[in-house]
């Protein structure tokens, strides 16, 4: 039986070769990964179909969120880099931090995301002078440096250091500066729904005592009205927070701020309301020009690249730049 089996097999593979073959490249040219990313023009995501408010607020324009394509380099990608205006080509080891992989740095880019929405809804509910509580504030690690001695991972909610509860940044980097450099520190973490044990060895760095990781924080709230965010599994990154903060307060207030226009934008956000800079604003603002948007708002940090771009290549749209949610309201308006 087996050996029917083998000369069977025999057969097609003598019979069929050349095909096999044309297969194998085809199959090592599509999928075989580079050391490169390749950035092009992405698009816009109008935020009125991410959001659920109940009873909000409607509007006669549209905000929505500009966001960039990155594909990882295989070599079909790599070769359109080349002839495409406006495909560039980037070394993995240019968008990715010392001694992490691309997964690593996606990975940090979604926390980053759901910090930004965290962001954007208490900033939003609090100009918007809506009922908002913080019942609970996760920190979670995002960062692990290279010199850093530990089994911490990228993901991990901090719960514990010594068995005293995490509260902040601030108190963390406290409790390291009492230490000595060599003392291990143990946490208590909770990774993939489970609790485990980590260790970190403390190390000097000039002239500070760090363990080498940095934390994020996520935020559990109660609102009224309540709200839920809808988010594809393939987004990441901060850059969203601005308009989802002006969406989410125009669901929540009886003037639109639209008046009918198409909006577009980009902008990190904290929770007190300041929006922070961003990368790729090429991409985006091509993106949103491509999508017909009448105005872009961007950083202040950003501005003068975005004016640049909108000269180099001929762009209709307006360019308005915004350093807090309350100026880019007030602008709108």
């Amino acid at each position: 039986m087996i050996n029917k089996l083998y000369e069977r097999i025999k057969k097609f593979i003598k019979e069929n070769y050349l095909f096999l073959l044309i297969l194998m490249i085809i199959g090592f040219v599509c999928f075989y990964e580079t050391p490169y990313v390749v950035y092009r023009p992405g698009g816009t995501i109008n935020l009125k179909d991410r959001i659920v408010i109940d009873e909000d607020y409607k509007e006669t324009g549209s905000l929505s969120m500009a966001y960039v394509t990155m594909s990882k380099g295989n070599i079909p990608i790599l070769l359109l880099s080349f002839i495409l205006p406006n495909w560039d080509l980037e070394k993995t080891s240019s968008i990715t931090l010392e001694n992490e992989s691309i997964d690593d740095t996606i990975k940090r880019d979604r926390l980053s995301l759901e910090n930004g929405l965290d962001n954007a809804i208490i900033s939003a509910y609090t100009m918007a002078d809506k009922p908002i509580e913080i019942i609970n504030t996760k920190h979670l690690v995002t960062y692990i440096d290279s010199s850093a001695n530990t089994n911490l991972e990228i993901g991990d909610t901090l719960i514990s250091i010594d068995d005293k509860d995490v509260t902040s940044l601030s108190d963390l980097q406290n409790y390291i500066n009492n230490l000595n450099k060599g003392d291990v520190v143990n946490f208590k973490v909770l990774r993939d729904n489970k609790e485990k044990n980590c260790t970190a060895t403390v190390y000097e760095i000039e002239g500070s005592l760090k363990v080498g990781i940095a934390i994020i924080d996520r935020y559990e709230y109660k609102t009224d009205p309540k709200i839920e965010i809808k988010t594809e599994s393939s987004e990441s990154g901060s850059s969203g927070g601005l308009m989802t903060a002006l969406s989410i307060y125009n669901a929540l207030t009886v003037e639109d701020i639209t008046k009918g226009r198409n909006i577009v934008g980009t902008g990190t956000i904290d929770s007190q309301g300041n929006v922070g800079e961003i990368g790729g604003v090429k991409y985006k603002l091509l993106g949103a020009e491509k999508e017909g948007a009448d105005i872009f708002l961007c950083p202040k940090e950003n501005y003068q690249e975005a004016l640049e771009i909108k000269q180099e290549n001929d762009l209709k749209l307006d360019i308005i730049s915004v350093s807090t949610l309350s100026e880019a309201i007030d602008l709108l308006n």
